[in-house]
């Protein structure tokens, strides 16, 4: 065992689930061989906690680094204001500028509440569109965090949120008495929306513009007309698909327009920030309930993404990373057909995944780990696109992935995956921990 390992080990004796997120697991990638910790990061690199240095051709921090780790500039704005004060009595002036920046980028909205995480943004959305309605159900498409106005969604059936990124998830402790506020409907089924709103008293509708795939027969101008039409209050969730397409909300690239957007992830390049922006008279219902935090007035987070916004704009970071992600995902199906094997691919160039399409697929992602890590690289079957993502990086990442391809195709030919296997096969989704 390396130190990660052995610190892991008594991680899950003190911290249920072992992690604080779900998606930084062990077991979500090389159960008991992965490095899990990390003392150190820049650009593209990654060092564990044996100082192992490992190239990040995966997750980037769960996508929260557009620009690559310890951007300097980022980190350069927040050394500063960390050497000037991060928290006082008065407001930081950082929170206004960050709001006047995010209505310039999105000019159908008005108003800006800022939070910390994508969940509490999530919350802080439904809390104000609710206000806004005077309507308790929310009629949901894609992830939406941990919160219990999220998870009641499983209340009486435990698989009502399986097609929405996690399967697996148990509503416990969530009270009973939210049954039924949340129904989910599946992206691009604009039928099944109708009748939700049909036959239920919904007062918002709160979907991701895209996560797997776009949207097909006027779906998202379908839905806006729908909301529009029936007085529904409209999210847009764009804590994940923000700033990777355009400079903002994924939605501009699709000319529809929501009554309130967040951003997460990559607004802070890093660093904990994140944004609800909408339209004056939905954002205004704040103020007729209980929106409000300690550290929602914290400098750091809006400094972070000030600096970061100045460097995307600069760099049209997201230009690049959808024009790197694009390059990716034809490499790997150029891959798949030279060895015969064929995969299904997803997500936005940017979030880019694929799947085997095997039995064996999740077997066949832990091989893939389990080899590239051998060879200094993070990576699985997805990634989270980066500037730092340049063609020489991601040719030496190709060179080698097309070996390991070379062994799938034996695999899928009869020779033993699990054999080569020094662990267990990877997490698919949420399960328990021992």
């Amino acid at each position: 065992m390396g130190s990660g390992q052995e610190l892991y080990k008594k991680a899950k004796s003190l911290i249920p689930g072992g992690t604080m997120l779900l998606s930084k697991r062990p077991e979500m990638f090389l159960p008991e061989q992965w490095p899990a910790y990390f003392s150190r990061t820049k650009g593209n690199k990654v060092w564990d906690l044996d100082d192992n240095e490992y190239t990040d051709v995966s997750i980037m921090g769960i996508g929260t680094n557009i620009l690559g780790y310890s951007h300097d500039e980022v980190d350069e704005a927040v050394i500063r204001t960390v050497k000037s004060g991060n928290m006082s009595t008065f407001n930081c002036p950082e929170e206004v500028y960050l709001a006047e920046k995010l209505v310039e980028l999105h000019p159908w909205a008005d108003m800006v509440r800022l939070a910390r995480s994508g969940g509490e943004a999530n919350a802080v959305a439904v809390r104000i569109a609710r206000a806004a309605s005077g309507k308790d159900k929310v009629a949901i498409c894609g992830y939406h965090g941990w919160h219990d106005w999220y998870l009641s969604a499983n209340l009486g059936d435990e698989q009502n949120l399986a097609g929405h990124l996690l399967p697996g998830l148990d509503p416990a402790g969530v009270p009973q008495a939210l049954r039924g506020t949340v129904i989910p409907f599946n992206y691009n089924n604009y039928q099944e929306l109708l009748n939700i709103v049909d036959t239920h008293d919904v007062g918002v509708i709160k979907m991701e513009v895209s996560r797997n795939m776009g949207p097909e027969d006027n779906f998202l101008q379908k839905v806006r007309d729908l909301a529009t039409a029936r007085n529904i209050v409209l999210i847009f969730d764009e804590c994940t698909s923000g700033f990777r397409q355009t400079f903002g909300g994924l939605h501009k690239m699709y000319g529809v327009e929501p009554d309130i957007a967040m951003f997460g992830k990559a607004l802070g390049n890093g660093y904990a920030i994140t944004a609800i922006v909408g339209r004056r008279s939905v954002m205004e219902a704040a103020q007729k309930t209980f929106v409000s935090s300690t550290f929602w007035t914290e400098r750091i987070g809006p400094t972070a993404a000030l600096a970061t916004l100045k460097v995307m704009e600069r760099e049209r970071s997201w230009e690049t990373i959808t024009h790197t992600g694009n390059h990716i995902k034809a490499q790997w199906q150029q891959l798949a057909d030279n060895h015969g094997l064929k995969i299904s691919q997803w997500g936005l160039p940017a979030l880019a995944g694929f799947s085997f399409e095997s039995l064996n697929n999740l077997a066949y992602k832990t091989y893939i780990t389990q080899e590239m890590l051998a060879k200094g690289y993070l990576a699985g079957n997805s990634i989270y696109v980066s500037i730092v993502h340049t063609p020489d990086v991601l040719a030496k990442y190709f060179d080698l992935l097309d070996g390991i391809f070379a062994d799938i195709r034996q695999f899928e030919d009869g020779r033993d995956v699990f054999k080569l296997l020094n662990g267990p096969v990877c997490h698919g989704g949420f399960k328990r921990l021992n």
